[in-house]
């Protein structure tokens, strides 16, 4: 199965261009952070996926992947407008749970609906995959990092439920910030 996730900026030409390459890839489930918002009722359908959505974060899953998804709702399972865990498996595959996030602070409560969640609900005794826009930085999963920045609890969460960091260390191919002429690396997954 292959994932692929994109933080979107909002912006319609970055979320088409994401699912665009989805496409192209063949890929079964694509993560969007930040997509773009419905506005008037007017949003976005793609003949190639089905979107699930929520208010900051939206998974995309293949029509005719033959995956079965089952999308965990509510604040029990974890859910909220900022995540969306997904439990995703196909004939004969033992599929990671998928969890979608989007960890930004409100601007209306200051605290960050990601933060809330008891998340040893949201990864139970299965294999699970977090991955999204984080906005954390650490030398853990950043090499170049030379300040921590918004890590500890992300660190806490990997540590308490057993989770290993995917990221490879490697610098983005394209500016991430448009304010920022460097290089970053890959959002924590």
């Amino acid at each position: 199965m292959r994932v692929i996730q994109h933080r979107c900026a909002r912006l319609y030409e970055w979320t088409i261009a994401a699912l665009a390459k989805a496409v192209d890839c063949r890929t079964d489930v694509v993560c969007l952070q930040e997509p773009l918002r419905d506005r008037g009722g007017v949003g976005i359908n793609h003949t190639a996926y089905e979107i699930r959505k929520r208010n900051r974060v939206w998974m995309a899953i293949r029509k005719g992947s033959g995956l079965l998804v089952e999308q965990r709702t509510g604040s029990n399972w974890g859910a909220n407008d900022n995540v969306i865990v997904t439990d995703v498996s196909r004939s004969g595959e033992n599929i990671p749970r998928i969890v979608n996030i989007d960890d930004r602070r409100d601007t209306q409560s200051g605290g960050s609906q990601a933060r809330k969640l008891d998340w040893q609900k949201v990864i139970p005794e299965r294999e699970s995959v977090l991955q999204g826009d984080s906005n954390a930085h650490s030398g853990r999963w950043e090499p170049t990092c030379h300040r921590q920045w918004n890590a500890t609890f992300w660190a806490e969460v990997i540590h308490e439920n057993g989770q290993e960091i995917g990221n490879d260390g490697q610098r983005s191919q394209c500016c991430t910030r448009e304010d920022y002429e460097g290089r970053s690396v890959i959002d924590l997954t």
